[in-house]
């Protein structure tokens, strides 16, 4: 019965169907096949007691602060600093993408990146003034919203959060130093093109310039340094925190810069609601089917067939980056967790993996999964925002695709990496 189940549950995902189906759906009907003594009222329970945490309030905040920015002038000033200040070096454009586009969307890598589709439109004609080839230029877009899922605030880490029950500052900490390390490989990718097509770099800005931008740019500076410095500090939680990014942005954004009025601020709102009860209602049809993943006890099934295998924790996570790389180029980051982490997790801390360390390896597979083609999501939304052949994208991302899966490897297979700053900061 749970083979057709499966089986099931895979063919509403190649017709089309919404992930609320790909998993509800099955969901009802294991209870009634293999549960039928389990009161009905249970999967409604389940529902409402699962997104009943916390930790879960921290989505709504942060989607709502990233909206704020988005449709503020916060985003703008970063921009505007980091290319005043940094545009002149070898790459500096390319580099400034980077940058520049993982902060602003972090918060929204739920709501598949619309503020790195803004900073593409803006960011490409940019970088095909400066030179740069049309495919590496998609390609450098495209691959560079991938970050927004492991830089923190990230939703997708949250929700691994509330999923396993890890520290969501710990893994905002590994986050951070994967997010680095992904970026730092890109940079050094777009360095070496830079100098085999002889780009030339932008002129330098004058000192009075740099200051300026340095000047407009304080208060948006302190929305990092409020979120990230308050969670390490043990001042607040990462939900506090995320309530404070909310109060920061309308401060700045509506006391401040007067860039909004109250009237845009109830439109924005309006629209991150829209996004938020979307989310919710994944997450709750997401508690059933975990719940009756345990009942099933696939996760006890599934270590006592690798133990059957003498499977050890270095052949898991190739087995493990395979699955979510392909999954990754179907089903978003959110859904991907929420079917395959309650059968998974279990078997990897069993394994000994350390879960902040599996979190982010997850996460990492996801992000190179929507990248990857033919059917990578990201492929498509850098496609139709900036109004150019999907074909033309994935000639340029397969530079990109290759370097990120050289990260994942070190990621997978150098646990410190991840969890060095989590063991430093006491997590």
């Amino acid at each position: 019965m749970l083979i057709l189940l499966c089986i099931l549950a895979a063919l509403f995902l190649v017709l089309g169907f919404e992930m609320l189906l790909v998993m509800g759906v099955p969901s009802v009907l294991a209870r009634f096949a293999q549960f039928p003594n389990l009161p009905e009222i249970v999967i409604a329970q389940k529902m409402v007691g699962g997104v009943n945490v916390g930790t879960l309030l921290a989505i709504p905040f942060f989607i709502f602060a990233a909206d704020l920015m988005a449709h503020g002038t916060i985003a703008e000033r970063l921009m505007n600093l980091v290319k005043k200040n940094l545009g002149h070096r070898t790459g500096g454009i390319g580099h400034d993408h980077r940058r520049l586009v993982p902060w602003p969307s972090a918060r929204c890598a739920a709501r598949r990146r619309p503020q790195s589709a803004a900073l593409g439109r803006f960011l490409h004609p940019e970088l095909v003034r400066a030179g740069y080839k049309e495919r590496f230029s998609l390609g450098l877009i495209a691959s560079s919203a991938e970050c927004a899922l492991l830089i923190p605030p990230s939703i997708t880490l949250l929700v691994y959060a509330w999923l396993t029950g890890t520290s969501v500052a710990a893994l905002f900490a590994g986050g951070l130093v994967v997010g680095i390390v992904l970026a730092i490989a890109f940079m050094i990718y777009v360095t070496i093109v830079t100098r085999r097509d002889g780009i030339q770099t932008a002129p330098r800005a004058s000192a009075a310039e740099r200051w300026e931008a340095v000047k407009a740019s304080v208060l948006a500076l302190g929305m990092p340094v409020i979120i990230l410095g308050g969670i390490y500090s043990g001042f607040f939680t990462a939900t506090e925190a995320a309530a404070v990014a909310v109060a920061y942005a309308l401060l700045v954004e509506v006391g401040i810069y007067r860039q909004l009025g109250w009237r845009d601020v109830m439109r924005v709102a309006e629209q991150s609601a829209l996004t938020i009860v979307a989310i919710f209602i994944l997450l709750a049809v997401g508690s059933v089917l975990s719940y009756f993943i345990t009942l099933a006890r696939l996760p006890d099934q599934l270590l006592m067939l690798l133990s059957a295998w003498d499977v050890n924790w270095v052949v898991f996570l190739l087995v493990i980056n395979v699955v979510l790389l392909v999954a990754g180029m179907f089903v978003d980051p959110n859904s991907i967790m929420l079917i395959l982490l309650p059968a998974v997790f279990p078997v990897a801390t069993a394994l000994g993996i350390d879960p902040v360390h599996f979190g982010l390896v997850v996460c990492l597979n996801i992000c190179i999964g929507m990248i990857t083609p033919p059917f990578g999501l990201d492929l498509f939304v850098t496609s139709s925002s900036l109004r150019k052949p999907v074909e033309t994208v994935i000639a340029g991302i397969w530079p990109f695709v290759l370097t990120n899966i050289a990260v994942l490897l070190v990621i997978s297979y150098v646990p410190s990496i991840s969890t060095a700053l989590p063991r430093l900061l006491g997590y």
